[in-house]
């Protein structure tokens, strides 16, 4: 199955998705991810609230 990231819902329900199959660290990079294609800056911090940790983006 392929998958389509085209918006912030859909990089939400993969982080989801992640934290649900114990894969913590990617969950938290998708909620990132999808954070930053969030306009709303509360939905943002609502979404990086429900993946809790640090960043684990590395800086280019």
């Amino acid at each position: 199955m392929t998958r389509s990231f085209n918006r912030a819902s859909d990089y939400l329900d993969a982080a989801r998705e992640m934290a649900d199959t114990g894969r913590p660290t990617l969950a938290r990079l998708l909620a990132e991810e999808a954070a930053d294609r969030t306009t709303d800056p509360n939905e943002a911090a609502r979404i990086l609230a429900e993946f809790p940790g640090p960043s684990m983006r590395r800086e280019r």
